[in-house]
């Protein structure tokens, strides 16, 4: 049966996906970043690494037929269709300190670490002292000096990205907060996850 989940803009959202679903995340207006994080349902010490991603996958970029993986090394997903194909591995979870690094604006800023952590402490009485996500539609640059370089995100409203949970995870995910530079191209917006079986997938894999 089809689930569907609007996650408002600035705030995060907790979603039960069983193996074998697929998880579609839909950009509603584009430019909006998804800060994208899971746990195996049955044990939270078991969640998606996006460092481990990397080293699998031997690679900072993730499109379709690539993997995320656990930090136990063990395939969480599969992603099955990408209309943007840029991605971000790299940073992570917005936070109060960053604001203020960055903008000076951490004091009761929305934050995606805050987000997450509300939605995971639902189902875990636990918080973490830090997250890095698969930054869904965030697009960063790798210059050649070696810098990095946050670009205004290439999606547009109604492109999504589909995964295919291979083991049943507790999603975590928020629509960033941060409008205070291209991350999410100036502002902060909706988005839309779609929970539904393979057999409700018209046209199989992509």
């Amino acid at each position: 049966m089809e689930k569907e989940y609007i996650v408002a803009a600035k705030s995060g959202l907790n979603i039960p996906v069983n193996q074998g679903e697929l998880v579609e995340v839909i950009d509603l207006d584009g430019q909006q970043v998804v800060d994208f994080f899971a746990t195996n349902q049955i044990s939270s010490k078991e969640y998606l690494s996006t460092g481990a991603t990397i080293d699998c996958n031997e690679s900072l970029k993730i499109s379709v037929g690539d993997a995320i993986y656990t930090n136990h090394y063990n395939k969480m997903f599969t992603i099955i269709e990408d209309d943007v194909k840029e991605h971000d591995l790299l940073h992570p979870c917005c936070r109060p300190e960053m604001y203020d690094f960055f903008y000076g604006t951490g004091k009761a800023h929305p934050n995606c670490l805050a987000n997450i952590n509300k939605s995971l402490k639902d189902v875990f009485a636990e918080e973490r002292a830090e997250i890095t996500p698969f930054n869904i539609f965030m697009y960063t640059k790798l210059l050649p000096n070696g810098k990095l370089s946050v670009e205004p995100p290439l999606s547009k409203p109604g492109d999504k990205l589909v995964l295919k949970a291979e083991m049943d995870v507790l999603l975590a995910v928020a629509a960033c907060s941060v409008s205070e530079s291209n991350c999410n191209g100036g502002k902060c917006t909706p988005i839309k996850i779609i929970v539904k079986s393979r057999s409700e997938v018209s046209g199989g894999d992509k």
